[in-house]
């Protein structure tokens, strides 16, 4: 309903926590989600123009039993996006029909796939990527992370990397990747346990739970570069505070330039007692 009438659907879908010991991508994901329904003047412009479809959680059943990799039937869900079954991995059957659906449907354009997963052993956040024929696809597909690596201190994208490895062959991003068209980009975004290193410096900043959060709304604010938005942002209005009337002096004495002493009762120029405030800090 927020949509601009007329509007294509143009759909961003995310999906996390199919490892259910990554903890962090929980947090990416609430940073994202939080953000989104803001009325922060970034977020209202996101969703006058985009469709977010969000499955924060893709193995509760492995979360709950405090699994590290596995379902509760002891899958490794992000292995079996080639054939889920709707006993044995329904979360991943149930998300990946749904996508199918919104591809078979013209009036949607499903533009993004990002799985959200965290290392255990790399710094940072950085992304996956697939390797297509098509040089064109390939080089736009490197466009959103370079733009995630302006707006995030903690994103790396020399550390991002595009590949099709055999190995991950039924992972989300390669199997979504060969299925979705040319207008369509998945990605992994991975996010380090532990620390990220800020560009210039060699000193690791530990991650917390806001950083992550912040990762997060720095994903959500980067498809405000993607789809070049930025000119509809509204500008936040910073209210100025006003300054109290000074009342006149009671004499008038001639202007000294110097120090304190130099003035009547040693008090100084009372103009420059006046507490000004900074206009950026309405507090």
């Amino acid at each position: 309903d927020n949509l601009r009438e007329g509007a294509e659907q143009k759909v961003v879908f995310i999906t996390g926590r199919v490892h259910p010991g990554e903890t962090p991508s929980s947090f990416v994901c609430q940073g994202i989600i939080d953000f989104l329904v803001s009325q922060h003047p970034i977020a209202r412009v996101l969703r006058e123009h985009l469709v977010f479809k969000i499955a924060p959680m893709l193995n509760p059943d492995g979360v709950y039993l405090g699994n590290y990799r596995c379902s509760l039937m002891g899958f490794d869900l992000n292995r079996h996006w080639l054939d889920p079954s709707p006993w044995a991995h329904p979360t991943l059957h149930g998300v990946k029909q749904l996508i199918i659906q919104m591809y078979n449907d013209p009036k949607t354009s499903l533009e993004f796939y990002i799985d959200i997963h965290a290392h255990s052993t790399m710094m940072n956040g950085f992304m996956y990527g697939n390797i297509f024929e098509d040089e064109e696809r390939f080089q736009r597909q490197a466009i959103f992370p370079k733009l995630l690596c302006q707006n995030a201190e903690d994103f790396s994208y020399s550390s991002t990397s595009f590949n099709r490895d055999a190995v991950k062959a039924g992972t989300g991003r390669r199997f979504l990747g060969g299925l979705l068209d040319h207008t369509s980009y998945c990605y992994t975004l991975e996010v380090s346990f532990y620390s990220y290193i800020v560009g210039g410096t060699t000193a690791a900043v530990p991650y917390t739970e806001e950083a992550y959060m912040k990762l997060g709304r720095n994903v959500a604010r980067t498809f405000l570069d993607y789809y070049r938005l930025n000119p509809l942002v509204e500008k936040m209005a910073v209210p100025v505070p006003r300054l109290r009337k000074e009342k006149p002096p009671p004499y008038k004495h001639p202007f000294v330039r110097g120090s304190a002493s130099n003035y009547p009762n040693g008090k100084g120029d009372k103009k420059s007692s006046v507490n000004h405030k900074d206009p950026s800090n309405p507090f």
